[in-house]
């Protein structure tokens, strides 16, 4: 194997420019999945993706999710783009997760044009979420067809286009390929999240689940003046304001009783994933541009990121928000807020103890309004050993390529197909980064270091080899 891999890591090392140009290709393409008028865009990337891999000699499936409303406009969802390359029963089969779409960009930032900074950022939309990674799939199955090197696995992979957009449709197909095209996958591997820090690589072994609600407060049957009717009847505003205080305090704890009681223990194999991690509370607070970290404790901060549960208060709907004054009494609001949820906890008992908290604050208030909570989204946690076999080969790949141990991280987001994989193929699933901590997914100047993207295409090789020669039994 270590032929090979030195083999494939100097074609890697002589090709890395022309790996940036089709980086570039793929960043111009504007597939905003949000966006009604960029649909055909999403779907032309998509369809980019299908014929490089056939090219390849994969063998490709699209399948269409259906339909949805986006801007009142009826529109075909995005393709998911299912493929095998290789089927030999002697070799182990890898299935890889990636999405194709990315979030909307202000214009002013030139967001759909790869940038090549001098010190090494390759700026664009799409760059490291998850353009990057997807690539480093494909580019990784082109180098080694075209040095004649013998392909260590049998891959699958599953590419989607509504990632950035709740990824509709995506769960339906899982359930109803997992036993048809994903049958025989023996692990799975997702390269879509970013190392702790800035410089030392991690495998990340587990997401926290998301449950968002909306609060509303419903009073009178039109805005009221408040020079009239103020201080004459129960306003809704006030109502929902006193509510929403009473959910988190202000150093972070969740107020709403039996909140804590099904997270899980800390372990002693988890306290060891805390030690010698690349955190540091001086480079967080730098992230920051001003030092509002509530905890003493590095260990502190990472565990509320990782494995507590949280609760965050987005905003607030129906309220006047505009520049300026008006001294409006709005009849209905609607308060945005949502509990990132980790081990053991189960959505529905969650549900069950945030309604009853409300409805019991609210009634103290003796309010002649209407409240309802309405939860609309419940997506669960994940949660993996790190000491699984196919952990052991990202790690062992890691090492290979930066010649470091790995951060054994966890992830404070959600990842929600991480899941689906893990119930419906029953097998293990990897998180395997390949972006830094400060590429800035989703926000101005979205960036992949050129080294993360050259230096990560080796590592997805390196993975895949390491796959092929570990027993996924152990």
């Amino acid at each position: 194997m270590a032929n090979t891999v030195d083999k494939y890591f100097d074609l890697v090392d002589q090709n890395q420019q022309k790996f940036i140009e089709t980086l570039r290709e793929v960043v111009e393409i504007p597939s905003v999945s949000s966006d009604a008028s960029k649909r055909g865009e999403v779907v032309r990337m998509g369809e980019w993706l299908q014929a490089r891999w056939e090219q390849l000699g994969a063998q490709c499936k699209r399948i269409d999710p259906g339909k949805q409303i986006l801007e009142g406009e009826e529109l075909d969802l995005p393709p998911v783009i299912l493929g095998q390359y290789g089927n030999d029963a002697n070799k182990k089969t890898v299935l890889v997760y990636g999405h194709y779409d990315v979030q909307p960009a202000l214009l002013e930032e030139d967001p759909f044009t790869l940038v090549e900074m001098d010190d090494g950022r390759l700026v664009g939309r799409g760059s490291t979420d998850d353009k990057g990674p997807i690539l480093g799939w494909l580019l990784c199955v082109e180098t080694h067809k075209q040095a004649g090197l013998d392909f260590p696995v049998n891959l699958k992979f599953c590419f989607e286009g509504m990632e950035e957009s709740g990824s509709e449709g995506l769960d339906a197909i899982i359930i109803d390929q997992a036993d048809k095209w994903f049958k025989g996958t023996d692990v799975v591997c997702i390269s879509d999240n970013y190392w702790l820090g800035k410089n030392k690589p991690c495998l990340t072994h587990g997401l926290r689940g998301v449950s968002y609600f909306h609060l509303e407060v419903e009073g009178p049957g039109a805005d009221l003046h408040s020079g009239v009717f103020g201080g004459t009847v129960h306003e809704p505003m006030v109502d929902l304001v006193h509510l929403l205080s009473k959910l988190v305090d202000t150093n972070g704890r969740i107020q709403i009783p039996g909140i804590y009681d099904q997270v899980m223990p800390v372990t002693d194999e988890e306290e060891l994933t805390y030690e010698n991690l690349e955190f540091s509370h001086v480079a967080l607070a730098t992230d920051l541009k001003h030092d509002v970290i509530i905890h003493a404790e590095e260990r502190d901060t990472l565990k509320h990121r990782w494995r507590y549960p949280t609760l965050s208060i987005h905003g607030v709907e129906g309220a006047f928000y505009s520049p300026g004054d008006k001294t409006v009494i709005p009849a209905k609001v609607k308060g945005k807020f949502s509990l990132r949820t980790v081990p053991n906890m189960e959505p529905k008992r969650v549900a069950e103890l945030v309604t009853a908290f409300l409805e019991k604050e609210f009634a103290k208030l003796g309010s002649k309004n209407r409240m309802r909570v309405i939860e609309t989204h419940g997506g669960r946690w994940w949660y993996s050993s790190p000491n699984h076999p196919n952990f052991v080969a990202g790690a062992r790949a890691t090492e290979l390529v930066y010649g470091v141990k790995p951060d054994l991280t966890r992830e404070g987001g959600s990842i929600p197909v991480t899941l689906t994989f893990e119930e419906n193929l029953n097998v293990n699933v990897l998180l395997l980064p390949m972006g830094a901590a400060d590429d800035g997914a989703h926000s101005i100047n979205e960036k992949i270091d050129r080294r993360n993207y050259i230096q990560g295409i080796k590592l997805l090789g390196a993975y895949l080899h390491e796959v092929a020669v570990t027993d996924m039994t152990a």
